[in-house]
């Protein structure tokens, strides 16, 4: 018996150029869409990151104030919340280590900047310079300060 239907190719698995290209065109438009709002949330987190390490900073430098008596001056910087002061009589009062391990970078790998006295009269201030690492700056690069 001969069957009146032909049997036809089978078609061959995978996917066609056209298709490759319609799904690459769609995933190009879906990044162009998506990606810059994605990072547009990295950067503002990074930001409030800054802001909350400033805020421990000045906790622990607060804490240290009360346990020594004085903020540290601002050749010393922060190094006084992780190692004891040289000087004796205020080493014998450093209650420290102030915060673990050593001290933090802030979200753009650079170090947190420390001035005594402080900004608008504030006994010390502990300051981010941002994304550029330069004092000054708009937006991004704005400086954080507590």
């Amino acid at each position: 018996m001969v069957s009146s239907s032909r049997r036809r190719p089978r078609r061959a698995l995978g996917f066609t150029l056209l298709e490759m290209l319609v799904v690459m065109v769609i995933i190009g438009l879906l990044a162009g869409l998506v990606g810059p709002r994605m990072f547009g949330k990295v950067d503002t987190s990074k930001v409030q990151t800054a802001q909350t390490q400033i805020k421990m900073l000045r906790s622990a430098v607060g804490i240290l104030q009360l346990d020594i008596g004085i903020a540290p001056p601002q050749d010393q910087g922060l190094k006084w919340l992780v190692e004891p002061p040289q000087e004796e009589s205020l080493k014998a009062l450093w209650k420290g280590p102030y915060i673990d391990g050593k001290l933090p970078l802030d979200p753009w790998s650079n170090p947190y900047v420390y001035r005594s006295p402080g900004l608008n009269g504030q006994p010390f201030s502990i300051i981010s310079y941002g994304l550029d690492g330069k004092e000054g700056g708009e937006g991004l690069a704005a400086d954080i300060t507590n």
